[in-house]
């Protein structure tokens, strides 16, 4: 008997592949870029960054603020109740492993038909009809569509997750790059503000040598055409603040006119240059966008293994013990239990049609899922790049713009010494002033777009994330 069990097991397992259906023949799947096609390099490695990168400012009004953004913002509310959602499914497929419990209890009051399957003194008249039962019931995953499905379930939720890191970055740079816009409008401010004070001064000068007979109208009225221009500079950056300090309230979820008062300072550049400007294989796990259209393709992926594994038979196996009686009274009695056993198999012999559909549709969401994490990759790495060549020429444009600048100081205090000597009049002095203070107000700009250069380089970098790994979660039911 027990030679002949491996013969009949072989035989059974002969008989349910015998009656599977016959999966197609597929084209090839599309291919996930590589590091290299991508640009990527093994022997570099990009800059380390912290989680809380912004905190590098050493600015606690910027810290606030991102803060009170990453705890309230509807977007990341969205994108962390999609996690919850993932997970549940996650839950769900790896509950589908396990075998399910159930209870059931019911009484019914029923009058049994006299013509029926119930013979007299039963049909015809009213009965109880109690029940009382547990069961068990065990889907055997034979061919992996199961583990499939969980495994395409905690796909989902590890690029759920990723997507969440990607919003936060997304906000945070956002924040940090409004705060420091505003940063840099408001020292633009104080600037022109000198600059139309030293303008007033040369016009009065002006108009003073023009009533003693020493200059013209036209020196007059090359005094005067720069003060309007300036003015109308200021407006421009008494709205471009306004327009930040709007966005800065929006982003952390406050009303418009919460931040009016909000006057940051212009913090020092952080030592992060471009001085190497090859990207690393570690830009592909440092990227919340790249990882999760990564985990998109390993979840379309599974679900084409789960497609494949409906062409075979499914097997079920369920057991039930419990009481069952005519009348209440009788429920509890040792003659009314009942027991039962017995496997239920699902052969798919009729479903080629819908079965061709499933595996075909889910092999079109890989093929999708892959472009779109070619795309994720080739803009990554192209983002990167960009901020690093910026940054690259944000900081050659500023070592010639200290070489202006102090051209201009320079100059100045020759005028200075010259004044002072009598050999030259006032007006030469506020002329070389203002000359200072435009070079001035250039270097700002590029000040702040070092600043911007490198918020978005850390961004493109990953700003610090780090993946952690979801593990299934399945109670049994």
């Amino acid at each position: 008997m027990r030679r002949s069990l491996p013969t009949l097991s072989t035989i059974a397992l002969a008989a349910l592949l015998s009656a599977c259906a016959i999966v197609p023949k597929m084209a090839p799947p599309a291919k996930p870029l590589t590091a290299e096609q991508a640009g990527l390099q093994a022997d570099a490695r990009s800059a380390e960054l912290k989680s809380d990168w912004w905190t590098e400012f050493k600015d606690p009004q910027l810290d606030a603020l991102i803060t009170r953004a990453l705890g309230e913002s509807p977007n990341l509310a969205a994108a962390r109740a999609r996690v919850a959602k993932a997970g549940a499914g996650a839950e769900a497929a790896g509950a589908a492993d396990k075998p399910t419990f159930s209870a059931e209890s019911d009484v019914t009051r029923e009058r049994l038909s006299a013509n029926g399957i119930y013979p007299a003194p039963l049909g015809g008249n009213w009965w109880t009809l109690a029940n009382a039962q547990v069961g068990v019931s065990y889907d055997w995953d034979f061919f992996g569509k199961n583990k499939a499905e969980l495994a395409a379930a905690l796909g989902s939720t590890q690029a759920a997750e990723a997507d969440v890191a990607a919003a936060r970055l997304m906000l945070s740079t956002q924040v940090t790059r409004a705060y420091l816009s505003l940063a840099r409008v408001l020292a633009q401010q104080e600037l022109i503000d000198r600059q139309v004070a030293e303008r007033e001064q040369t016009l009065v000068l002006v108009r003073e040598r023009v009533a003693a007979g020493l200059d013209n109208r036209i020196e007059l009225r090359g005094a005067e055409q720069p003060l309007p221009d300036l003015r109308r500079q200021r407006v421009a950056l008494d709205e471009q603040a306004a327009l930040l300090r709007h966005q800065l309230a929006a982003l952390s979820t406050q009303p418009a006119g919460a931040l009016a008062g909000l006057a940051p300072k212009l913090p020092a550049p952080l030592a992060l240059s471009a001085a190497d400007d090859r990207l690393g294989l570690d830009l592909l796990g440092r990227r919340p966008d790249v990882v999760a259209a990564r985990w998109r393709v390993e979840a379309a992926t599974q679900k084409v293994g789960s497609a494949r594994a409906q062409y075979y038979p499914n097997v079920n196996l369920m057991a039930f013990a419990g009481l069952n009686s005519l009348g209440l009274d009788n429920l509890m009695h040792g003659s009314s239990r009942q027991f039962g056993i017995g496997p239920s198999i699902h052969l798919p012999l009729f479903e080629n049609g819908m079965l061709d559909a499933q595996l075909h549709g889910a092999a079109a969401d890989t093929d999708a899922a892959v472009a779109a994490y070619n795309a994720a990759l080739l803009e990554a790495v192209r983002d990167a790049s960009d901020q690093l060549s910026t940054l690259s020429s944000v900081q050659g444009q500023q070592r010639e713009q200290q070489e202006l600048l102090a051209n201009a100081e320079s100059t100045l205090g020759i005028a200075e010494s010259r004044y002072s000597a009598g050999l030259i009049n006032r007006l030469t002095v506020l002329n070389a002033r203002f000359v200072v203070l435009q070079q001035q107000r250039q270097a700002l700009d590029l000040r702040g777009l070092q600043l911007d250069s490198q918020v978005n380089l850390m961004r493109a970098l990953g700003g610090g994330w780090t993946e952690t790994k979801v593990e299934a979660k399945a109670d049994t039911q």
